[in-house]
């Protein structure tokens, strides 16, 4: 009954302001509530500590203790939705496929039902030795996809 409560709270909360979304929610069996969010334009500690106030102010503590823990996805937390990969246009992922394969690139594309990823690679000339740099692309279904991280660089 709580883990319903809760949904419907931060539901509502989310309505309040639509560029919020949510990654998990996680309810021990102590009544330890866990619940990470992401946003369009980012997490403030503001929205955090609205839908925080949000599931508390309407839960009984009386009827039962409960723990609230309400925080932002961290910078190297995997991307698990299609949200988050079209607020990431332009940064570069490390991705891993089920095929398998790991990627490395910028994140040029998102949409419903793939990503795109470019990036430059050093291959042999075609005539003669030596190298060339060659842009690459590959187009990534999600199902595909496996892990994906944004890569920060300093």
């Amino acid at each position: 009954m709580l883990r319903e409560k809760v949904t419907q709270l931060l539901q509502e909360a989310m309505d309040e302001n639509p560029s919020l979304f949510l990654i998990s929610l996680d309810i021990q069996g102590n009544n330890e509530i866990k619940v990470i969010i992401d946003g369009d334009q980012g997490v403030t500690v503001e929205d955090c500590i609205a839908i925080s106030r949000k599931v508390e102010h309407n839960l009984d503590r009386e009827e039962e203790d409960f723990s609230l823990e309400v925080m932002s996805v961290g910078a190297t937390t995997p991307l698990e939705q299609v949200r988050q990969y079209k607020k990431n246009i332009g940064r570069f992922l490390e991705m891993k496929t089920s095929a398998g394969l790991k990627l490395e690139g910028v994140l040029e594309e998102a949409t419903d039902k793939n990503v795109t990823l470019s990036w430059k690679a050093r291959e042999p000339k075609p005539v003669g030795k030596g190298k060339v740099t060659v842009q690459k692309t590959a187009i990534v279904p999600y199902q595909d996809i496996v892990e994906a991280k944004v890569m920060i660089k300093f």
